[in-house]
């Protein structure tokens, strides 16, 4: 749906984040006269007032009755349309749409590269954008890491490359990327989604409706090695020993070693399995990857993925605030081995199993585990049966400031404290971002210094 095609149309925006502002902005600028209702929070909806716009409403109450008022509905990737009111409302006929869709509808012809994936999307989509800028192509960083497509809707000179980072929620939105990247396939998101098996079929829409002309794939994944993909899609592997994979913690291509992971700023086996996804897709792209491999020496990583704070009174502060699965926080455990570690976790309460995290507890714990959020109770009770083993310690939190404390203490003020939550952020953060800025904060550093994207936009 082009954005002309809404014009005269009942138009409401429903949710104002950024992706929400980001909306009402383009069809300010492409529909300066088009009435709008946006519905919102009542702190939103004092913001909006000031704004003084003509031909704009504010909601504050949603319902299915009010939603089916209007004709579309430009929704925020957040509101899931498989419950009420947006289920109702679709019944009632109102049509939903996401700005992603409507950037792609006016972006048929760019080379896109969407990636998607349960964990490591944001790392992945962030170098694939800085080696096509170390092979001098100018690239756009943009979507769900941090930068709604609708924010660059007209882009003067446009870029050579859009690489784009797509959640469950906004992979059904993309049109024809010219590379579709899928790294794994765990649950996730079921709350938005309503079923494991729709999550997967949701985050899957990137290949089999998308209708991507490659495909790049980790060949470890046992969901997507065993997919039936359309017939005109060219799959790259990696992870695969014909492809770029990992060798003794070492980057080969083939068989041919490529780079020393020691002197990589990514940490963790499975950032430098990112990379390796990273690089077979600048492949795909016709661009020498092996000749651009190095480049990755000079990569940022991303805050709030296992970014080290620093040291505080012998114990170093680790923000993995974007871990919101059990697996991720196994995999930030994994990356301090041979170390002593008191693990943060715990959060708002998707119903995810954690048996898995609970079994790595039993078969090689940390030092410390210490629980928090809305789960926590639920995750310190089925940790507390592996106690009488003595293999690690086991403490609960009722905040922030306690969790930090408590997990000082118990690695004796010698070894890490790593918030690795395993579980969202809200209700008691808005995003991952304010958790890990919070505790930054509890253990002693400035939250200001933590939080910032390098490389977003176009360069």
């Amino acid at each position: 749906m082009r954005i002309s095609e809404l014009e005269g149309k009942r138009i409401a925006i429903w949710g104002y984040g950024r992706e929400g502002r980001a909306a009402l902005a383009a069809l300010r600028w492409r529909l300066p006269s088009q009435p709008v209702t946006v519905f919102c929070n009542e702190s939103e909806a004092a913001m909006l007032a000031t704004s003084e716009a003509p031909g704009l409403s504010i909601e504050t109450e949603v319902t299915a009755a009010k939603l089916a008022e209007f004709e579309i509905i430009i929704k925020s990737p957040g509101i899931s349309p498989y419950t009420s009111p947006a289920a109702d409302a679709k019944l009632a006929g109102a049509q939903f749409v996401g700005g992603t869709a409507l950037w792609f509808a006016e972006h048929p012809l760019e080379r896109t590269i969407c990636v998607t994936g349960t964990k490591g999307k944001s790392t992945v989509t962030a170098l694939i954008a800085h080696l096509l800028r170390a092979a001098g192509r100018r690239t756009a960083l943009a979507g769900n890491i941090g930068l709604p497509l609708l924010e660059l809707l007209d882009v003067e000179p446009p870029p050579q490359y859009w690489v784009i980072e797509l959640s469950s929620f906004q992979t059904g939105d993309a049109i024809a990327p010219e590379v579709a990247v899928v790294l794994n396939l765990l649950p996730e998101h079921l709350d938005w989604h309503g079923s494991e098996q729709r999550y997967f079929e949701d985050k899957l829409a990137l290949l089999m409706r998308a209708h991507p002309r490659r495909a790049v794939l980790n060949a470890a994944d046992p969901r997507l090695a065993a997919l039936s993909l359309p017939p005109d899609i060219m799959v790259t592997w990696f992870n695969h020993t014909d492809g770029w994979h990992l060798r003794d913690n070492d980057v080969y291509r083939g068989e041919w070693r490529i780079l020393d992971s020691r002197l990589l700023p990514l940490s963790g086996r499975h950032n430098l399995m990112n990379l390796c996804a990273a690089l077979a897709t600048v492949e795909a792209l016709g661009q020498d990857a092996i000749a651009l491999a190095p480049k990755a020496q000079e990569f940022k990583p991303l805050p709030h993925r296992l970014q080290s704070l620093g040291v505080r009174d012998g114990v170093e502060f680790v923000n993995d605030s974007i871990s919101t699965t059990p697996h991720a926080s196994i995999a930030a455990l994994d990356t301090f081995k041979g170390r002593r570690v008191a693990i943060l976790v715990g959060g708002y309460d998707r119903g995810l199993d954690w048996g898995v995290f609970v079994e790595r507890m039993s078969i090689n714990p940390p030092r410390a585990v210490v629980t928090m959020g809305m789960n926590g109770p639920r995750i310190f009770e089925l940790l507390k049966p592996l106690l009488p083993k003595g293999q690690f310690a086991l403490a609960a939190a009722t905040n922030m400031r306690e969790a930090v404390r408590l997990g000082r203490e118990l690695v004796d003020n010698d070894g890490v404290a790593l918030l690795s939550p395993g579980a969202p952020s809200f209700p008691r953060y808005t995003d991952y971002v304010q958790r890990g800025r919070h505790f930054a904060e509890r253990a002693g550093f400035d939250p200001n210094l933590i939080s910032a994207i390098p490389g977003l936009g176009v360069s």
